[in-house]
């Protein structure tokens, strides 16, 4: 039987805690409907017999504190609200209790920003880690060490896991499940919970933002230059004319406060109108193509594609209202 921790940090989000104990259950439930013993031994486990979730709306009761708990095979970290930063070190204790267990054979999952505190504890350094869209920079910004990958849905680091952002931890606990029971079983969970088994990416729910939470005040102006006139051909040397600064010092500072080059962040502004066009409009693929300012129809579906992980014609299938009602 494998012994699973469920940690509840102060200010967890109540479905990571609740959800992922309800699917291993549900494995229980099913090996004791076939006679057979159950996989999981599941155990709420927090830093006191008392926890408040989301903002103290609700309270949980660990059936045990990581002081009582020394061995385990399989801890999950769920997401946690608020300020990242403060939720972290109200949660620091857990940290050293996770690396003692993963040093001694124990694996670990995060869930959505639950990557937070993973990162946290230093063995994410060098390895690939997903975690929620929206809070990509800030990752990037406080673990600089860890490989961020944040179309990713699911990575796997050699026992060390973690998920994309919201209900996708629910794959997450699919792949587990086929890898701790089989693929049957995980398909059986998929199936009682409606789960889409098998996605593998966020990058169609990825809203493109534009990263301006710096203080490079030329990178911001060419920012905004390239919000406001990305139908028309923007070019390196036009901005760093504009801006007066060389064009390999505007690349580079470019790059370290967006984390992207000037020109995936054209392709990011250009590929976003082109998105809000697909989702709401009666344009078909090539005048939205047009009006976002690329004229060559294979690049524009390749860098679309790469991009959201769908082509514009099964983004637009997916997302336009119309369509959809």
């Amino acid at each position: 039987m494998k012994h699973l921790s469920i940690l509840v940090p102060e200010g967890a989000l109540l479905g990571n805690v609740e959800g992922p104990r309800q699917l291993f259950k549900c494995v229980n439930d099913y090996f004791a409907s076939i006679g057979r013993e159950p996989l999981f031994d599941i155990h709420l486990v927090g830093l006191t017999k008392e926890t408040k979730l989301n903002q103290g709306l609700y309270t949980i009761n660990p059936s045990c504190t990581i002081y009582d708990l020394k061995k385990t095979d399989l801890i999950l970290i769920p997401a946690v609200d608020g300020d990242m930063p403060s939720a972290v070190e109200r949660n620091k204790d857990f940290v050293s209790w996770i690396t003692t267990r993963h040093r001694e054979g124990s694996e670990v999952a995060s869930f959505c920003v639950g990557a937070f505190l993973l990162a946290s504890t230093g063995l994410m350094n060098g390895r690939k880690c997903a975690t929620h869209w929206m809070f990509a920079q800030e990752f990037r910004r406080m673990y600089p060490d860890v490989e961020l990958v944040e179309d990713k849905i699911i990575t796997d680091e050699h026992g060390i896991y973690s998920s994309g952002g919201a209900f996708s931890y629910l794959n997450l606990i699919l792949y587990l499940i086929e890898k701790y029971a089989s693929r049957d079983m995980a398909v059986v969970c998929a199936k009682i919970f409606q789960i889409d088994i098998d996605r593998s990416t966020q990058s169609p729910f990825v809203i493109f933002r534009g990263q301006k939470d710096h203080e490079d005040e030329p990178v911001k102006k060419a920012q905004e230059y390239i919000e406001s006139n990305f139908q028309d051909k923007i070019t390196v040397d036009h901005l760093a004319s504009m801006l007066a600064v060389g064009r390999r010092n505007l690349e580079r500072r470019f790059k370290k406060a967006t984390s992207n080059t000037v020109a995936e962040y054209i392709q990011r502004v250009k590929i976003e109108a082109a998105k809000a066009s697909l989702e709401s409009s009666r344009e078909n693929v090539n005048e939205v193509m047009y009006k976002v300012g690329y004229t060559d129809t294979k690049a524009f579906r390749t860098i679309f594609k790469r991009i959201t992980g769908l082509s514009p014609m099964q983004y637009r299938e997916k997302y336009n209202k119309e369509l959809v009602a």
